[in-house]
This record gives C-alpha cells, sequence and structure tokens, in this order.
C-alpha cells in the first residue's frame, strides 16, 4: 500500500464529498481494513498540522469530514456570509427551538406547546434538512419524532461545540 496514494485518496473522497464521510463508506471505497483507514487519517492529521494548513480533518462520531481551521474564521466569514440561507418564519424558528430543546419530539407535542398546527413548519424543516426523523414513538398510533441535525449545528454555528463535546466522549 502507498500511503500518499491512499492519502491522496482519501484527501479526495472527503472534499469531494463536503460532509462527514463514515469509516465504513472509506473502507468499501478503499478496500481497506478498519486499521488501515486509522492509520492513513492519523498520518493525514499529522500532515496538517505540522505544514500549518487551513484545513484539519476532523472525527465526528465513526465519520471524517475536511473541515476549515476555526483561526481561518476571519478570512473566510466575508465569502461565506453572502451564501443564501434559508428563510425561516418566526413559526418555523419556535418550532425549531422546541425540537432542538426536546429531541425525540412528536409533531402532536410541538403543536401542545405551540398552540397551533405544525405541519408546515415540520415539512419545511425537513426540506431544509434542519431537522429529521429520530424514529417512531412508542405511544398509540406510532407517531414519528424528530431531532435536529448536523446541518442546524452547522447553521447557528453550534457544530464545533458539539465536535468538542464529542471528541471528549472518545
Amino acid at each position: 500500500m502507498q500511503i500518499n496514494n491512499m492519502k491522496a485518496k482519501i484527501e479526495a473522497i472527503l472534499f469531494a464529498a463536503g460532509r462527514a464521510v463514515d469509516k465504513s463508506e472509506l473502507i468499501l471505497a478503499l478496500e481497506l481494513s478498519s486499521e488501515e483507514i486509522d492509520e492513513i487519517i492519523s498520518n493525514m492529521q499529522n500532515d496538517y498540522k505540522e505544514e500549518n494548513r487551513g484545513i484539519e480533518l476532523i472525527k465526528v462520531e465513526n465519520s471524517y469530514q475536511l473541515c476549515t481551521k476555526k483561526e481561518m474564521y476571519e478570512y473566510i466569514y466575508p465569502v461565506l456570509d453572502k451564501r443564501n440561507k434559508p428563510n425561516l418564519s418566526t413559526a418555523a424558528l419556535e418550532t425549531l427551538s422546541i425540537i432542538a430543546y426536546n429531541p425525540k419530539i412528536t409533531r402532536a407535542e410541538i403543536e401542545a406547546i405551540r398552540g397551533v398546527s405544525a405541519d408546515a413548519c415540520v415539512y419545511k424543516l425537513l426540506e431544509y434538512g434542519l431537522i429529521e426523523e429520530a424514529g417512531k414513538i412508542d405511544l398509540p398510533g406510532k407517531p414519528m419524532s424528530y431531532k435536529t441535525t448536523n446541518e442546524f449545528l452547522k447553521m447557528f454555528r453550534l457544530f464545533f461545540f458539539k465536535r468538542i463535546t464529542r471528541a471528549s466522549k472518545i
């Protein structure tokens, strides 16, 4: 195995994906063992640190992702601030905050808190990828529950804090 060749392949996959790529996806794509992937990733992380690059390779649960270093924020912000952001109504923000505060909450529970129907807001938040289905609850009718996504954390600049929390558990 040529380690530089494998580093280039992993870097290309992570860059092109633009999201956290699960370790199992890398194993399948590159036909390497879990230990080999870990060794190459560790080597790449050291390279990024030693070469004083603007990006870093992070571990998110059992996935890996390329991201910019937090020290580069002041240079990136003027460019990223111009991108289109979802336009959320007050009702959608209210619904989102309820889901963020109460993971695995059902639509009926959201409606009980808000006092009005939450169908449109839930659909819009699902469309934007800010929430996702968290599974069915063991109640009559088996209602679907919802939770926030990593996209929500990125949008509200909370991803870094969640990453630190998860990394400290590892």
